[in-house]
């Protein structure tokens, strides 16, 4: 097998896995309400389990009673006025600190982060409706499908080699033009101003972080995926790390510059 044929012999799979998240995931956005708010839930709670198995694999045990937790906590949370759902949000975190014998301070950094972002992401749903949360989720997969084939197809100097070996300069760069593209045509579709195209670079940017933090923890921890629950993508966190990145960030800075740019 030459070296073109291997690097792209994961992709019958990776695309197979990925319609399959596509057709769930548009249909819980479509959806919206209590299936959507469940999706979450449930892809937030997976995620802890993974992040608990790499940091902690001794525990299983533990993986498991820190998921359920987080993702019931997390559900509650959607129904629940602010001040009331951050504590429960957070919550599970010092639970698992109690819980866990190594790498306690970056499971706790971690899974805040991934709580914020599902917290995020339903707030974006039930506020603006399915268009925005449309725009967010486009935005987050042209970034990585842009940037997975350009770094394939041009190559060139590796980001960061140590931590995420397979990323680069040309894919990471291209991921923020197609993101500028996204946000330049919703921009003009629903009357917001020129700024959606710098919203949409940053949240482009802010998803290859998320990106690039779950890779530091899997080098840190030793592990090549977070699990092998999706066939040629890994594990939830090596496929929606990206969106957790987006999601945050855009909780953060929403309350600051007023989102959507124009319109509110």
């Amino acid at each position: 097998m030459n070296t073109s044929d291997t690097k792209w012999s994961d992709l019958a799979v990776r695309m197979g896995s990925a319609a399959v998240m596509v057709i769930v995931g548009l249909a819980g956005v479509a959806i919206g309400g209590h299936p959507f708010n469940l999706l979450v839930a449930l892809v937030c709670g997976l995620s802890v389990w993974e992040l608990v198995r790499m940091l902690d694999p001794q525990k299983p045990a533990v993986a498991l009673q820190l998921a359920l937790l987080s993702g019931t906590a997390l559900l509650v949370s959607a129904y629940l006025p602010a001040g009331w759902a951050l504590p429960i949000l957070l919550a599970p975190m010092m639970v698992g600190f109690g819980q866990l014998s190594h790498h306690r301070t970056i499971f706790m950094s971690y899974a805040v982060l991934v709580q914020l972002a599902g917290y995020g992401i339903m707030s974006l749903r039930g506020d603006l409706g399915f268009g925005w949360m449309l725009w967010l989720i486009v935005v987050v997969v042209v970034t990585d499908v842009v940037g997975y084939f350009a770094g394939r197809m041009i190559g060139g100097p590796k980001f960061w080699p140590r931590v995420s070996p397979k990323k680069t300069w040309s894919g990471t760069a291209t991921g923020w033009i197609g993101a500028a593209i996204v946000g330049w045509i919703t921009a003009i579709l629903t009357g917001a101003t020129g700024e959606l195209i710098g919203i949409s670079i940053a949240i482009s940017m802010a998803s290859q972080m998320g990106d690039i933090a779950e890779s530091a923890i899997k080098r840190h921890t030793g592990v090549k995926d977070s699990s092998r629950l999706i066939p040629g993508h890994g594990g939830v966190l090596d496929r929606f790390d990206g969106m957790m990145g987006a999601s945050v960030f855009l909780l953060i800075v929403g309350q600051i510059i007023g989102f959507p740019p124009g319109l509110v």
